[in-house]
C-alpha cells in the first residue's frame, strides 16, 4: 500500500482500514508468515474483519451506502459485500476467538480469500497502489491514519 492513504475520498481512514484488512485477508502468503507464525504488529483473523466492519458496519448494511465517501463506485461495494458475507459466515462459524488455524482451515476459507482479494485489487488499483506489496502493521497503518509518515 504503497501511496496509502488517498486522502481525495472523504472517509479515506476507513478506507485505509478496509484495505488493510482487505489485504491482510486475501493473501494466504501474508497468513501463513504472520498469523500463523504468531508474529506480533499485525493484528489476527478476528481483528481484520474487525477493521473491515467496525466502523462501517458493514455487517448491518451493504458497502454501497459509502460509494462516494469510502468506496469510489459500486463494482467497489460489491465486491467489498461480497468479502464481507463470506468472511463474516466464517466468523460465525468458527468463533470470533478462534485460533488462526481454524479460520484458515475451514472449507469456505479459500473462496473468502479470493473475494477479500478480488476487492483488494479493485481498491489497490484505483488508489495507484501495488496490490502485491506486503500488508503494513498495525502501528504503520495507525501512522497512516494519523497522518504521520510510516516507518517502512
Amino acid at each position: 500500500m504503497g501511496v496509502m492513504p488517498l486522502n481525495d475520498m472523504p472517509w479515506w481512514r476507513w478506507r485505509s482500514n478496509v484495505r488493510s484488512a482487505l489485504h491482510m485477508l486475501s493473501d494466504p502468503g501474508f497468513q501463513r508468515d504472520v498469523w500463523l507464525a504468531g508474529h506480533p504488529g499485525y493484528g489476527d483473523v478476528t481483528d481484520a474483519v474487525y477493521r473491515l466492519v467496525e466502523d462501517t458496519w458493514l455487517d448491518n448494511w451493504s458497502a454501497e451506502k459509502y460509494v462516494g465517501t469510502i468506496f469510489r463506485d459500486s463494482q467497489e461495494a460489491a465486491l467489498v459485500d461480497t468479502a464481507v458475507l463470506r468472511l463474516l459466515r466464517i466468523l460465525h462459524q468458527v468463533g470470533p476467538d478462534a485460533p488462526v488455524p481454524a479460520y484458515l482451515d475451514h472449507q469456505g476459507w479459500p473462496e473468502a480469500v479470493r473475494a477479500a482479494r478480488d476487492a483488494h485489487l479493485r481498491m489497490a488499483a484505483a488508489d495507484g497502489d501495488d496490490p502485491d506489496a506486503p500488508p503494513r502493521s498495525l502501528a504503520q497503518l495507525a501512522a497512516l491514519t494519523r497522518g504521520v509518515p510510516a516507518e517502512v
